[in-house]
């Protein structure tokens, strides 16, 4: 592991500890933490890299008096957030939550019936904060969802995607059905999140459509081998055919010498979604794209960084440096 300097002193000022309690919380990769301090430091920040995510502990437990989160990464998410407004940036982690809440019941081990029915329980509980009942562990994102206008039908769709997950490993879907997944668990996460940015309805929309299919592309060219490992693959059909790969043999496909190929020409439309993304950020108010600018210039470093190793094998994992990652912060935090 490469541990880096501090944050330089002007940063540091600027993102001050978090004090605020979350009610709330999820793992994120392979790191799970137990901390009972109700207060966040920057020394929290050492070692990170862009792929690491906001990791707290004691997922979604009923306690009356929950722990608050200690966040062991700079990444990218972390960052983009925690110059948000408090209210904004509270949101933003409930909201993250839940996602990784219903992502890890996506992703687990249990049986997929016990999975699905896990994640029905989640549209209950999704049902009963916006009927004004939640239990007391989405108390404090129930407040949220009224304070900044949050959508159901969005909520939802996070659901859907996971359930696109659990009812059964992804091989090689057709381009409608990897629209409509990275619609589910990517774009109708930034719609809520627009929301909460404050951005106007159009545009947000727009953003969420753009940014988050953007997001999800470089998730998934990141993650071939991994993705391969756990029995799926989510490069589309048509693409693989185009390439004459039409096994939907998992090994055969990640080790065939036509992929490359394949994952360039995704590229190119993960590559068109940021553009289109920048240009609609460009003409909306500063302060409303601050994180959202952060979140695009972080994975558009690990998109090029893939691109400027290749996808032929060996696909070494490559990580952000934390220095590349706070320049970004650097240029959006004003």
């Amino acid at each position: 592991m490469i541990y880096f300097s501090p944050l330089p002193a002007w940063l540091a000022r600027r993102l001050k500890p978090v004090r605020a309690g979350l009610t709330f919380s999820f793992k994120a990769c392979s790191m799970k933490l137990h901390v009972r301090r109700p207060h966040l430091t920057l020394a929290a920040l050492g070692g990170a890299t862009a792929e690491s995510v906001l990791a707290v502990s004691n997922l979604i437990a009923d306690d009356p008096a929950p722990d608050v989160a200690k966040v062991t990464s700079g990444s990218s998410f972390y960052l983009a957030m925690r110059i948000l407004p408090a209210a904004q940036r509270d949101a933003m982690y409930q909201v993250y939550a839940f996602c990784r809440a219903v992502d890890d019941i996506a992703d687990g081990t249990l049986p997929r019936g016990e999975r699905a029915a896990a994640l029905e329980q989640w549209r209950a509980d999704i049902d009963d904060c916006y009927a004004g009942k939640p239990r007391r562990s989405l108390a404090a994102l129930t407040q949220h969802i009224e304070g900044f206008h949050l959508s159901r039908d969005d909520f939802i769709a996070v659901i859907d995607g996971m359930a696109m997950d659990a009812a059964e490993d992804i091989v090689a879907p057709d381009e409608a059905t990897l629209d409509l997944y990275c619609d589910r668990v990517a774009s109708a996460v930034g719609r809520l999140s627009v929301r909460i940015f404050g951005m106007h309805e159009d545009a947000g929309r727009r953003l969420a459509h753009h940014l988050g299919r953007a997001l999800q592309l470089t998730n998934i060219l990141r993650d071939i081998d991994e993705d391969a490992g756990i029995g799926r693959v989510y490069l589309p059909r048509e693409l693989l055919s185009r390439e004459g790969i039409s096994t939907t043999d998992i090994t055969s496909i990640v080790n065939d010498a036509r992929l490359p190929r394949v994952c360039l020409t995704l590229a190119d439309r993960a590559r068109s979604h940021y553009a289109q993304s920048d240009a609609i950020m460009a003409t909306a108010p500063r302060a409303q794209v601050r994180a959202p600018r952060i979140m695009s210039g972080a994975y558009r470093c690990v998109l090029e960084a893939n691109l400027k190793r290749g996808f032929d094998l060996p696909r070494n994992h490559i990580r952000t440096p934390r220095s590349r990652l706070l320049w970004i912060v650097a240029r959006h935090i004003f």
